[in-house]
């Protein structure tokens, strides 16, 4: 493999029909046939996994009409992505155009949108129910650090077009750097986001080890636990945006490791939502020296992957992500160098 394993990468940070009859809803087909080839990505697209489809409990490949009769059924529903994967997010949009043919009506939950945005997506939607081309400049696409507009519009064309309410899954920024100082916080943020419930101890070192990985091994160690209590809480602030949308149900768009099931957001969910039913859905890149489905759970620290199905695609890119972070904190250490001078 090329150094960082890309599973490890990226997954901190950066109209349809009405109603249906019920036994429609488990069996109407999507409204379109998924993506495939050509695809956007193209690196490894000859890898004998790009376009299969892997359910680890079962070891077995699904079809995509399994798939889209597993998104019918679901009650909460989880794409988990590699943010700068465009043919991941054509698959979301896929996904989720499947789920609103089979008559459900989700909420549909964005890490991409922060809670301080959700009132001014709320009153342009009101006065403008069908203008998606304004989004961009409603949310800020443009200052937030994630990848360009075109790969998500589609998510929110098809969310937009079924009328269906649009929410944020992520964390308010003051409160992303309050935790990540391990600053004292108030009962009722401790208790809503369930830092007060301690966490398993292989988890949290599972969880620090990731981070670490992630990063490339260049994080200062004294920051991994305000880091930790990061991932906790958004993983939290995801599970709530999703069962707080009861009884229409929801689907969550987020980085793919917040969708595991071992200690993701489907692990809060199975305690929040008991009952209700959760189906994870992860689009992940191949890597040119692993053909075995099964053996895509090593890279994740994980005896098999941590997801109800996983959907292989091409890689997006080569580039070197270690190289990338590093030069990020050097500019950011001159940066906080001149303001102290």
């Amino acid at each position: 493999m090329r150094g960082l394993p890309r599973q490890w990468a990226r997954t901190l940070t950066r109209p349809h029909i009405a109603a249906l009859l019920v036994w429609l809803a488990f069996c109407a087909p999507a409204a379109a046939n998924p993506p495939g080839p050509p695809w956007l990505s193209r690196l490894d697209e000859d890898h004998p996994l790009v376009g299969r489809i892997w359910a680890p409990a079962e070891a077995r490949f699904l079809t995509p009409d399994e798939v889209t009769r597993r998104l019918a059924e679901a009650d909460l529903t989880l794409l988990g992505e590699h943010h700068d994967n465009p043919d991941h997010h054509r698959l979301q949009a896929w996904a989720l155009a499947s789920v609103i043919a089979a008559g459900r009506q989700p909420v549909v939950a964005f890490e991409m949108i922060l809670p301080s945005q959700e009132a001014a997506l709320t009153a342009h939607r009101l006065a403008h129910p069908d203008d998606v081309e304004a989004l961009p400049t409603v949310l800020d696409w443009s200052a937030s650090h994630w990848p360009e507009w075109s790969w998500y519009r589609p998510l929110f064309a098809e969310a937009m077009a079924a009328g269906l309410v649009i929410r944020s899954a992520n964390l308010p920024n003051d409160l992303v750097r309050s935790l990540a100082r391990r600053q004292p916080q108030p009962a009722e943020v401790t208790q809503r986001y369930r830092l007060d419930t301690p966490v398993d101890a292989a988890d949290a070192e599972a969880m620090a080890e990731e981070i670490r990985q992630s990063h490339c091994g260049q994080m200062p160690e004294k920051v991994i636990p305000g880091m930790v209590d990061v991932q906790r809480a958004r993983d939290a602030a995801m599970a709530l945006a999703m069962t707080e949308a009861a009884p229409a149900g929801a689907v969550l768009i987020a980085g793919g490791g917040h969708t595991r099931t071992d200690r993701g957001v489907p692990a809060l969910l199975r305690r929040l939502a008991p009952g209700r039913r959760v189906f994870s859905l992860a689009f992940l890149e191949v890597d040119e020296d692993i053909t075995d489905p099964a053996a895509y759970g090593e890279p994740l620290g994980s005896r098999r992957p941590p997801f109800d199905a996983i959907w292989f695609t091409p890689r997006a890119n080569d580039d070197d992500l270690c190289a990338g972070l590093a030069d990020f904190l050097k500019r950011k250490q001159e940066k906080e160098k001149d303001k102290s001078n």
